[in-house]
């Protein structure tokens, strides 16, 4: 098998190169970085706003606070969303990379095959690490907060669950995660290679520049909220849809923008 010139330029011509296990560090790392810095605190408020429907995004905001002050943003971080990001972000990388160029070897332009690249990449990271990380990350973030000798730790409910249901309670609703994973990283890096194109203009060979890059990152991420019925139902399109583009938009900066400047050095 082999990988793309996607790795230094979506629009170079195709070579035949060696699979690359470097992209899973890649993914793995920048993930890391997007949780840790704004996606952690935008992914707490929008998962407080799907948890309490009758809140507004500012009383949201005040309970996440209440939660610690600032840590109270990054309720869930260690070890779960770090367990989560690092591998799902692996995996992305990874699979998108294969991905983009089989479907460019079967003629697809680069924003098609940006799109179908980032939805089979979706699915892949979906099915393989999100079911087990993304319940127990939800587990921390909405649990109560109970004390004294009644309060449990997020194993401890975790344990509970499972007790009661098994891994299926665990991995409840991993076939809608990853139906909206895979709208989201297909929308995120078809939109963005789509923005890139316009930004390029008529001289299809033009390399962008890192600004440009993250602008068309910017515009594809907030664009992919499209889905936000798929989220949380079509009155959900409505109501915690803010903090989801910039989720949104952090996100594909990182994973589109970023990854292909990452692996752009690498690659030299």
């Amino acid at each position: 098998m082999a990988i793309s010139t996607t790795d230094t330029d979506p629009n170079a011509p195709l070579q035949k190169k060696p699979v690359s296990f470097r992209n899973l560090l890649i993914g793995a790392s920048l993930n890391m970085f997007e949780v840790t810095t704004l996606g952690q605190p935008f992914e707490v408020i929008k998962t407080q706003m799907a948890a309490s429907r009758g809140q507004t995004m500012p009383a949201s905001i005040a309970t996440v606070w209440s939660r610690g002050g600032i840590f109270g943003f990054y309720q869930g971080l260690i070890p779960w969303a770090w367990i989560e990001a690092g591998t799902k972000g692996a995996v992305l990388m990874f699979a998108v990379s294969e991905l983009e160029y089989q479907f460019r070897m079967v003629g697809c332009s680069v924003p098609v095959a940006g799109i179908f690249g980032g939805m089979g990449a979706g699915v892949a990271q979906a099915y393989t690490t999100m079911g087990f990380c993304t319940f127990m990350k939800t587990v921390e973030v909405t649990r109560h907060k109970e004390t004294g000798a009644a309060a449990k730790s997020t194993v401890q409910v975790a344990a509970d669950i499972f007790k009661r249901e098994g891994f299926a309670g665990i991995n409840k609703g991993v076939n809608a995660v990853a139906l909206r994973q895979m709208t989201n990283w297909g929308s995120r890096f078809g939109l963005s290679r789509i923005a890139e194109d316009v930004i390029r203009g008529k001289d299809s060979t033009r390399k962008l520049s890192d600004l440009e890059k993250v602008a068309a990152s910017t515009l594809g991420g907030a664009l992919s909220t499209w889905n936000q019925p798929i989220e949380s139902g079509f009155l959900g399109f409505y109501r915690g849809v803010t903090p989801r583009i910039c989720l949104g938009m952090w996100q594909t900066i990182c994973m589109v923008a970023f990854g292909d400047k990452v692996k752009a050095h690498f690659s030299k």
